[in-house]
């Protein structure tokens, strides 16, 4: 009857996506093939024993003597993914916090030569070669041993303890069982755009202990680009603003933090293209001094100064300064410069022509790109480090200069499957973008992710990444990036470290990593504060703007103008293709003109949960079969909603509603929508035009969608934290009529 029970459990595990183990009474020695236990990610063997093992106020958490000082055994000795930094007490002592956190139980921590009873948890250091610098060994037949040769082997044994409570309704339950586990990739990384988006500290250490709790090992922070650079030092005056950058104590800080989490933190600068920042701060672009580069020799929507000129000794010596500065501020194997999409109309330029021509060992515009980056590599590991560029210097001739063998290349090319570039180690990222902006609208597929998608194990492919762009949401809000990177980030985790084919369903995948929740010491994301007071919580005026201290104008004017927020703290950007323009006949001052579907502004903000209201002074110039105002993922504020024509709003996946009111052309109207929960009324120029019983939350990702925009010009968009009345609503028109 039992095996009945375990066949059946077992089969609705796989179809429900569930991977709980089977529920079977202790009997210890006997084995089965079972589901994979709750963990994320799945160990790369687990072999179940039945029954459980239950902590107890009797429990200990015991170090092995000879562990308890130690970092690691020479057998775990490894490049990557870097030398571990906390000692086996350390982490006995934060597992006693944690599981404090889950269980409710405070377990003492010994070191004393005591043999380990049943639901004691036992850590020790081992020298075995077969785990390697992360894996380890599992053991809660009785006593729950976790064995491996570093404690970054230990602290992943501890996750999958830690998770296996999390999973059990009363949290104190072990399944017993035994697992020897190590990862697939070595490098498991989390890549952020810390160039264009300035992220919070709490931000980072939230993130810091989701990614050690899912046996992500690496956070990539890419610190500069064109529109800002995020390391503060006093050794380059105006390169970076201090609010909005990280101090030498911000990384100290960050990287003790990380490190408790076996967590290295690499950074990453972006030279010589992506550069504005750096070169408008020196005067050292392509685009400075004499006999300038043009236009005509960088990507459309840019200036030259986006490239820093590598003809110029200035120019290669403060880089060298820079790189030199900041190699020395972390302790991560790897430092990224970048180095990728220089354009190769660049090489028109006749101030490179001369300098080819002058310099014998350069040739090609490739020869100028490879020995740049090989003279910062020289920095670089100078300073103890390996440099790591992305890829795109491997398409250009360059017949004389070879970057170096060491260097290891970013490839955001294919799918990552196999290496790409012959002679150097690589990590790839190609498959894996998050740039969650209407012009580049990039999400990870993640059924591909996890159905298909195989981790290379060759030797020269070091590990993947997923990735963030913050394109055209420079100024988001770190949930709304968040809520995009989370699940895909969990899958990478699972497939990176297990390498198999992934049971059941990524639906049944999801439901678990939602089941399993935060690990301890995760802090609610902080909330930005309602605004109930009559008072708009936002507030767009469309009117010329500059970019707020810290960020960089990169583009050419009129691409990627900013709508101000004068308001809140949610300016938005409009993207570098078919973005609206600015007109000086608004209903007070500018107002943007929109005029094609890939017309939109990103602000990067988390829906907001009735009530709302929100006001916009629109002016049509043509009608199409669909417009939209205010978008996000759930939901969308319509000037024409898809099949009627009227002003209306709708839910994605459940229905569109559409008021009985269409916008006339060639004259401004305002309107207002607001919003109680289950109840929307719309007003034009401050009458009531009527009410549906639906409401939606207020979407706030951005002006239009990927596909959908408005035809027209539009001024004055205003948001509040709560329902205005009627009263209010024609108070706010007449407002804008005297």
């Amino acid at each position: 009857m039992r095996r009945v029970i375990t066949v059946l459990t077992a089969i609705l595990a796989v179809l429900t996506g569930s991977f709980l183990s089977p529920a079977v009474a202790d009997e210890p020695g006997s084995q089965q093939t079972d589901p994979p236990p709750p963990v994320v990610p799945r160990p790369t063997q687990w072999d179940a024993l039945g029954g459980t093992v239950a902590l107890t106020e009797r429990s200990r958490i015991i170090v092995a003597p000879q562990s308890r000082t130690r970092t690691a055994m020479p057998s775990g000795q490894q490049e990557l993914p870097g030398p571990a930094r906390q000692t086996t007490h350390q982490l006995a002592t934060q597992l006693q916090g944690e599981v404090e956190q889950v269980s409710g139980l405070r377990l003492t921590v010994t070191s004393a030569p005591v043999e380990p009873r049943r639901g004691d948890i036992r850590l020790r250091l081992t020298d075995d070669p077969e785990l390697g610098a992360e894996g380890y060994r599992f053991d809660s037949s009785d006593a729950i041993r976790v064995d491996a040769a570093t404690t970054h082997g230990l602290y992943y044994g501890t996750r999958t303890l830690l998770q296996t409570l999390r999973a059990d309704s009363g949290h104190r339950d072990v399944p017993r069982a035994r697992s020897t586990d190590r990862p697939t990739q070595r490098m498991r990384m989390v890549h952020l755009d810390a160039g264009r988006k300035y992220w919070t500290m709490g931000y980072l250490e939230n993130l810091v202990r989701r990614m050690g709790d899912h046996k992500l090992n690496t956070l990539f922070l890419h610190l500069s680009e064109s529109e800002g650079f995020r390391l503060y030092s006093p050794k380059f005056p105006g390169l970076a603003d201090p609010d909005h950058s990280y101090s030498r104590a911000d990384i100290e800080h960050l990287k003790t933090f990380a490190a408790r989490h076996h967590v290295q933190v690499m950074p990453g600068l972006e030279i010589p293209g992506h550069a504005t920042a750096i070169s408008e701060t020196f005067g050292i672009g392509f685009g400075s001094g004499e006999n300038p580069c043009t236009g005509a020799h960088t990507h459309s929507h840019l200036t030259p100064d986006w490239i820093i000129d590598m003809t110029s000794e200035k120019a290669v010596e403060t880089t060298k300064a820079i790189v030199d500065e900041f190699t020395r501020w972390f302790d991560a194997p790897l430092f990224s410069i970048g180095a990728e999409e220089v354009p190769g109309q660049l090489g028109d330029c006749p101030r490179v022509k001369e300098f080819l021509a002058d310099d014998p060992e350069v040739s090609t515009l490739g020869d100028l790109l490879n020995r740049y980056i090989n003279t910062l590599d020289d920095v670089v590991t100078k300073n103890g480090k390996r440099t790591a560029v992305y890829n795109g210097s491997e398409h250009m001739d360059a017949p004389q200069q070879t970057v170096h063998g060491p260097v290891v290349f970013i490839t955001w090319e294919g799918t990552g499957s196999e290496p790409a570039i012959p002679g150097h180690d690589e990590i790839a990222i190609g498959p894996f973008y998050v740039t969650p902006n209407n012009y580049h609208n990039l999400y990870p597929n993640q059924s591909w992710m996890y159905d298909t998608w195989a981790p290379s194990t060759a030797p020269d492919m070091l590990g993947s990444s997923v990735m963030n762009w913050a394109d055209y949401n420079f100024w988001a809000e770190d949930g709304y990036l968040e809520q995009h990177m989370a699940m895909p980030r969990a899958i990478l985790a699972d497939r990176t470290w297990n390498g198999s084919s992934a049971p059941g369903s990524v639906a049944g995948f999801r439901a678990l990593v939602t089941r399993l929740g935060d690990p301890p010491g995760v802090r609610p994301a902080p909330e930005t504060p309602r605004v109930d007071d009559g008072r708009p919580s936002h507030h767009w005026t469309f009117d010329e703007a500059s970019y707020p201290s810290g960020w960089t104008y990169a583009s050419r004017p009129p691409q990627t103008i900013m709508a101000e927020d004068i308001a809140g703290d949610l300016p938005g950007t409009s993207y570098i293709i078919n973005n609206p323009e600015l007109v000086d006949d608004g209903v007070r001052g500018q107002a943007f003109r929109f005029d094609h579907d890939r017309d939109g502004v990103g602000f990067g903000g988390l829906d907001v949960a009735e009530p709302w209201t929100v006001s916009a002074w629109v002016r049509l110039t043509e009608r199409t079969g669909d417009q939209v105002l205010l978008s996000s993922e759930s939901g969308a504020l319509k000037l024409q909603q898809y099949g009627t024509g009227k002003v209306g709003f709708t839910r994605y996946g459940d229905a569109d509603h559409s008021f009985d009111y269409t916008l006339p052309l060639a004259r401004w109207v305002q309107l207002t929508w607001v919003a109680e929960p289950g109840r929307t009324t719309l007003y034009a120029d401050g009458t009531r035009v009527g009410t549906i019983d639906a409401s939606v939350p207020l979407p706030m990702r951005s002006i239009g969608t990927p596909k959908v925009s408005l035809r027209g010009d539009l001024d004055e968009v205003v948001t509040w934290d709560e329902a205005l009345t009627a009263d209010q609503v024609r108070g706010r028109f007449a407002a804008y009529r005297r």
